[in-house]
């Protein structure tokens, strides 16, 4: 890889003073009540180059990135942006100074139109009125460098998750800034989207654009990374250069410790047994007709492109969306699921792609989200919670999952969102369900924190639940399910045998170039 051009030190301890040094970070200090989040962490980014920051959740790599764009400030240390001694008030602050980030939590207000979210308190005006013309034709052309189908019209809130990611990255290139922030911009992605996004990067890059990229996804490094910064518990571990480290060894830097398998040997083994049964399920313009099996402890995987309805699909049997038609039975008993409330009374859970919005209640305790779907486990017969029976039973899934938090009372949007994750699949485990959606369970999610997900996948197929996971990381959904629901179009393309096809067959039938009989392989 051509590495950017750089007179500093692998050591970003040191301050750098080469005229390609962008910003340097020196021995900055961040502490939240009972939480020390940073502890003298240095950093430094070059002109025209893209700097990977890797670190397990909780590692302090977001709290990092919010203090370089303003959004907190440093209790200690010092920052330098071009040469010059800084500390930003506020985001607009750093964004007026060219500091832009591209959060992992999207930022956006869901009843306003793309363009106004792209410009947001920063309106083009004619006069005293907002030029709406030139808005959207501006927003049009950030659109545009992403070869994205969204209109500046579109209203946020009809947009998928991806297509909402695309209009953050958009919103963020329009800002033209010399430092760009992108903390997990491939997370809701696919793998066009992801290939636009890294040309992008690549051009702002050779346009003399620092970035700084966060990701869990490791392999996409070698496509845009020039030099790797680890941390750890919230302490700066190491910088090198990109082509002469392997990803072992960051892995080895971020968890302290080897990993040698991305994931575990399975040992649960579904049986023939039926746990739900879907017929003829649809939806009007969205999906169907939808056939399928879930057995009593399989992991069933439900891949294809976005839009191809695997979301869409898990919401409407979880009841959050209407039917057309179609019948759900569990076991051999037909079951009318109208609401979430049904499909949970059921024995039904699903845990949605978008957490924030859907999955936590970010401004309660740890402890009070999840016992969140089952709240009579811990109230007296009077129905009021007993706080100290809370506490217990949060403290186990705390302690399972390995949550990062200083306890069980802490608030939600205080914790990183990998942990937040956490929270959300604690709460499912919580409510003892039978049959449980995962919605890319993994999203944001550390690679030695997923390797836990995945044991507790592969234990609650042990014990007979039936796990349907939903994820575009091909990897994933090979190496931890049964069998496999490839969709297309609203439709289910093929229903394949994990151990007997590959990424390859599976975009086939995704991407619509091949053609299978559901009928011959959902058996």
């Amino acid at each position: 890889m051509q590495l950017a051009s750089t007179a500093a030190n692998s050591d970003p301890s040191i301050p750098a003073v080469s005229p390609m040094t962008l910003l340097s970070l020196n021995n900055v200090t961040k502490r939240f009540p009972g939480v020390l989040a940073l502890d003298r962490v240095s950093f430094m980014l070059n002109k025209g180059e893209a700097h990977a920051v890797c670190g397990e959740n909780g590692a302090g790599k977001s709290t990092l990135m919010k203090i370089i764009s303003g959004v907190y400030q440093p209790d200690e240390g010092t920052i330098f942006f071009k040469g010059c001694e800084r500390r930003f008030a506020s985001s607009m602050e750093a964004e007026a100074a060219g500091i832009a980030i591209i959060h992992q939590e999207l930022n956006l207000i869901p009843h306003l139109s793309v363009a106004e979210n792209i410009f947001l308190a920063r309106e083009p005006k004619k006069g005293w009125f907002i030029d709406k013309a030139k808005m959207n034709a501006d927003a049009q052309v950030c659109l545009d460098r992403l070869k994205v189908s969204i209109k500046p019209g579109d209203q946020v809130k009809t947009l998928s998750i991806a297509q909402q990611q695309m209009v953050e990255i958009a919103k963020a290139l329009s800002l033209n800034a010399e430092v760009l922030i992108m903390d997990e911009p491939t997370s809701s992605l696919t793998e066009t989207e992801t290939v636009q996004l890294f040309e992008i990067i690549n051009e702002l890059k050779q346009n003399g654009v620092g970035i700084v990229y966060i990701s869990h996804r490791l392999d996409e490094l070698q496509y845009i990374i020039d030099r790797v910064t680890v941390m750890r518990d919230g302490k700066y571990v190491s910088t090198d250069h990109f082509h002469e480290i392997v990803i072992d060894d960051i892995v080895a830097k971020m968890v302290g410790r080897s990993l040698d398998e991305k994931f575990p040997e399975r040992k649960s083994t579904p049986t023939d047994k039926s746990l739900l049964t879907v017929t003829n399920l649809s939806r009007k313009d969205r999906f169907g007709p939808i056939d399928f099996v879930l057995k009593e402890g399989e992991i069933l995987g439900f891949a294809g492109l976005m839009g191809s309805g695997r979301t869409e699909v898990a919401r409407a049997i979880f009841g959050a969306d209407p039917i057309s038609s179609g019948q759900v039975f569990l076991g051999k008993e037909e079951v009318t699921i109208h609401s979430p409330v049904d499909a949970i009374a059921h024995g039904i859970a699903y845990l949605s792609e978008d957490r924030k919005s859907h999955g936590l209640a970010i401004g309660m305790p740890v402890a009070s989200n999840i016992t969140l779907t089952n709240v009579a486990a811990v109230a007296d017969r009077f129905g009021f919670i007993q706080s100290a029976k809370e506490k217990i039973a949060a403290q186990t899934y705390i302690d399972a999952l390995g949550i990062k938090t200083p306890s069980a009372q802490n608030i939600v949007k205080n914790l990183s969102g990998g942990n937040q994750q956490k929270i959300v699949i604690a709460k499912w485990l919580f409510r003892g369900s039978r049959i449980m959606f995962f919605d890319e369970p993994t999203r944001g999610i550390d690679v030695g924190a997923k390797f836990a997900i995945y044991q507790l996948l592969d234990e609650l197929a042990g014990q007979g639940i039936g796990v349907v996971l939903i994820s575009s990381e091909l990897p994933e959904i090979l190496g931890m399910t049964d069998r496999i629901a490839v969709f297309h179009q609203g439709k289910i393309a093929a229903i394949l045998k994990t151990s007997d096809t590959s990424q390859e067959e599976i975009m086939r039938y995704a991407s619509g170039t091949k053609l299978g009989n559901t009928a011959t392989v959902s058996q």
